[in-house]
């Protein structure tokens, strides 16, 4: 397949100049799906695509580099250029533990945890206001890291009131049980709905030493408040995300499931007939 510098444009309207390294990019998108190319499939040479899109190698390179960081790729020194692992489905609104709002894995994926952290503090305004409590109630902050075979994937961090929350079992939580599990089983505590709100954001220090990001990659952060049946705030937390390895999935519970989540490759359609190149989604 030869990449195509132009596609036709209506007339009296010029069309922007695509970038080569661009050319690159949607090329590499477009073998992926027109083969219908698996994770782990393997991608042509730097050299082949060179002169398949007729751009230069410092061309190719800059696309790979861009395809890597949107993590649609895998490169590595010495073997080859790869189709990445297809992303983890994320339903983040969804009760219950990481692996529970986790759809399409197989039962025997496992996280591991790593607990960072656990103390007890002062809530900041924002805390305070979401757990309609004083800034001079103490909190727990309980900090968890998880990981799916020795790779970080979602940076955890919880904070609880001491009047709803008294005690913490270290020990289980270090375990990598749900918070929520505990809190049920120790307090009745059940989370009934959530609030929450999510970002694409550059990852601070913080979640780029302990995800192990650069700052390049994003992060999807999610923070939100979890309400008993009777509304009363218990948790207010912050997930970070490693962005390009997750799908986050939203269904209403009233409606029918239309789209099934998944990344789905690219959205797009193809002229019946023609030379007309597919339009991107």
């Amino acid at each position: 397949m030869q990449a195509q510098s132009q596609s036709a444009a209506p007339a009296g309207q010029s069309q922007p100049r695509q970038l080569r390294y661009q050319l690159v990019y949607d090329l590499v998108l477009d073998l992926i799906e027109e083969g219908d190319l698996r994770p782990g499939a393997k991608l042509p040479s730097t050299n082949e695509l060179a002169e398949l899109a007729n751009v230069s190698v410092i061309s190719v390179r800059r696309a790979l580099d861009e395809l890597s960081h949107a993590g649609k790729i895998v490169r590595h020194q010495g073997v080859g250029t790869f189709v990445a692992p297809q992303r983890l489905v994320s339903e983040p609104s969804k009760p219950g533990a990481l692996l529970e709002t986790l759809s399409g894995v197989s039962e025997d994926i496992e996280f591991t945890t790593e607990l960072i952290s656990i103390m007890v503090g002062l809530p900041s305004t924002n805390h305070a206001e979401a757990l309609g409590i004083s800034e001079g109630q103490p909190v727990w902050e309980v900090c968890r890291l998880r990981s799916l075979d020795s790779v970080p994937k979602v940076l955890e961090r919880a904070v609880m009131p001491l009047t709803r929350v008294p005690s913490l079992d270290e020990e289980r939580l270090s375990s990598g049980e749900s918070l929520y599990g505990i809190l049920e089983e120790s307090f009745g505590l059940t989370e009934a709905f959530v609030e929450q709100s999510l970002k694409v954001d550059q990852p601070t220090q913080w979640e780029r030493e302990h995800l192990g990001l650069d700052a390049k990659d994003s992060v999807v952060r999610i923070r939100g408040v979890s309400f008993t049946s009777d509304g009363v705030a218990f948790d207010s937390y912050q997930q970070s995300y490693r962005a390009h390895d997750f799908v986050f999935y939203v269904s209403g519970s009233q409606t029918p499931t239309l789209l099934s989540p998944g990344d789905g490759g690219r959205w797009s359609i193809k002229p019946l007939g023609g030379n007309g190149t597919p339009t991107a989604g």
